[in-house]
């Protein structure tokens, strides 16, 4: 079913890229003006949800059993959640957006008129559509999956969530439906990305190395970035997804940390420093802002194009980002899920616009002989519009220029791992270690769907897609809401135990990923008021195994 939908699709893009772009971005655009005010709550929502959860009696839970610890050092953990959750969505925007955002009147009082205190207004939007609330978006979903498929034993499908609502109907049509939409996202979300990165890459290589930006170009980048997932893939999750994250995580370190040292350095530092403090004192009033185009039309147009659009676009990506934090957070305690997916990606993020943003306001606001990096044409254009900028010597410009490729591109890479293997557990019904083969064989479909789509039907295909997924982030955001009272309840049929503190331990317990509290070797039926796979219960079903080819 997931498959027929996705082909439908497809085939109504390739046939007629400019009318399925029209007709999907006119969806989109539609639900932005009218129901806009629905994403804004729902995402504010999650929000307080996620704090919830954290600061609750419950963060002490673990998702697996009592006895189980975390199958990935914190280093490895933050490194492949980053990757996947948001990494090269900061290489595509971290220059462009706040040089946009400083342009337009709804952020700052005289766009004619810029003094250097606007680009603090510009930054704090920028991290308001790229902080709190994408992150505690994808914890709503993976915090839930975690506990339900470790800690109580149900599959790890987006419908195991709602189990404590609708019961055994996860695995009739409503259960089906949700997964549909989670496939549908994923997938498309993963066939855009790629598309729209492949431009960007080839954008890169074109304006640093005047490599020709043609679709044989695109089609070997494609191909590259595929057979480098695929051979990751085939790896296992620690040796592939996990070593290939932990690179991209230095490399795109040692790209900002060169920027920052050839940038303007205190302004930078100033930047971020009064950027996140706007963005802390405004968050209520800006995660609650939705006025009409009657009350303030300028800021109704900001708020449909830029956060309706980041809110359903984050929404969309909840099932892809969202199953595969659950999958690698095996032994993590609820509070420790949060905060590490909540504040330091959030830290990681406040950097990497001061100075790519930063860098870019500088030349925009300080240096009126160069041309605006506002005015780029796309968001790859910017980054080397601003690369270009700097006055380096030719060897050292070139140098970067292919740092800021290769991020790019290992960025896709790891998104099109855990994107494999998200896919994978999606249509296998639930496995969380499905068959490697399978997972190698969804990274090659993703590649072919990105080549025919750019190569049939262009940028216009690409796109299309790209607003057909973020449409599906309006009933998806419904699921999610369900997702967490779901959640709510099961936490709350917790034995006490599962949240008191421990006053003695005992020393012959196993630490090692996986291990349980019997050997029963029964299979862990989820039954509200029990503590299902707990150590005072049985087993939980499927837990990451020591010995499944991925260690």
């Amino acid at each position: 079913m997931s498959g027929a939908v996705v082909l439908a699709f497809i085939i109504a893009g390739l046939v007629n890229p400019e009318g399925f772009q029209t007709g999907a971005e006119t969806t989109r655009d539609w639900i932005g003006a009218n129901l806009g005010w629905f994403y804004v709550l729902a995402s504010t929502f999650f929000l307080i949800f996620a704090v919830w959860a954290m600061l609750s009696r419950f963060g002490r839970i673990r998702l697996g059993p009592d006895s189980s610890r975390p199958e990935f050092s914190t280093g490895a953990w933050f490194a492949m959640l980053f990757t996947a959750g948001m990494g090269i969505g900061l290489v595509f925007y971290g220059v462009a957006e706040p040089t946009l955002h400083i342009q337009d009147p709804a952020v700052v009082a005289d766009p004619e008129n810029l003094q250097g205190s606007d680009a603090s207004s510009a930054m704090q939007y920028t991290l308001f559509h790229w902080g709190f609330h994408p992150w505690a978006i994808y914890i709503a979903l993976g915090l839930s999956l975690g506990y339900f498929c470790f800690r109580k034993g149900l599959p790890m499908r987006p419908a195991a969530a709602l189990y404590p609502l609708i019961g055994n109907r996860i695995y009739g049509w409503v259960g089906n439906l949700v997964d549909i939409l989670a496939v549908f996202g994923t997938l498309f979300g993963l066939a855009t990305s790629l598309g729209l990165g492949t431009l960007h890459i080839n954008t890169g290589l074109e304006s640093m190395f005047g490599i020709p930006n043609t679709q044989l170009t695109q089609t070997a980048i494609i191909c590259l970035v595929t057979a480098i997932a695929v051979v990751s893939v085939l790896a296992g999750i620690d040796k592939g997804i996990r070593r290939l994250s932990v690179i991209n995580l230095w490399l795109a370190a040692a790209l900002l940390l060169f920027l920052f040292l050839v940038g303007p350095k205190l302004w930078m530092l100033s930047l971020m420093v009064t950027g996140t403090g706007d963005y802390l004192q405004n968050l209520v009033d800006m995660s609650l802002a939705f006025p009409t185009e009657q009350f303030d039309a300028d800021q109704n147009a900001f708020m449909t194009a830029w956060t309706v659009f980041y809110w359903g676009w984050w929404i969309s990506w909840s099932p892809f980002v969202g199953m595969f934090l659950a999958r690698i957070s095996y032994g993590r305690t609820i509070r420790q899920f949060v905060v590490g997916t909540l504040f330091a990606p959030v830290g990681v993020t406040i950097v990497w616009f001061g100075v790519f943003g930063g860098s870019g306001l500088f030349q925009d606001l300080f240096r009126p002989e160069t041309e605006m990096i506002g005015a780029a044409e796309s968001e790859a254009e910017a980054t080397y519009m601003l690369l270009n900028q700097l006055g380096l010597s030719g060897p050292v410009l070139a140098l970067l220029a292919l740092l800021a490729i290769v991020v790019v591109t290992l960025f896709f890479i790891t998104s099109s791992d855990s994107g494999s293997l998200v896919v994978d557990m999606l249509t296998n019904g639930g496995d969380p270690h499905p068959i490697k083969v399978q997972r190698a064989g969804w990274a090659i479909t993703e590649g072919l769907i990105t080549v025919v789509l750019l190569i049939v039907g262009g940028q216009a295909a690409v796109q299309g897609l790209q607003a057909a997924a973020i449409v599906t982030g309006l009933p998806f955001a419904i699921v999610l809401m369900f997702v967490c009272l779901g959640l709510v309840r099961a936490l709350r049929d917790e034995h006490p135990s599962a949240y008191t503190p421990v006053v003695t331990v005992p020393s012959d317990r196993s630490s090692a990923p996986g291990a349980v509290a019997d050997a029963s070797g029964d299979t862990a039926v989820y039954t509200p008021g029990h503590g299902a796979a707990s150590d005072s219960g049985t087993p939980a079903k499927n837990p990451p195994q020591a010995n499944d080819g991925e260690q």
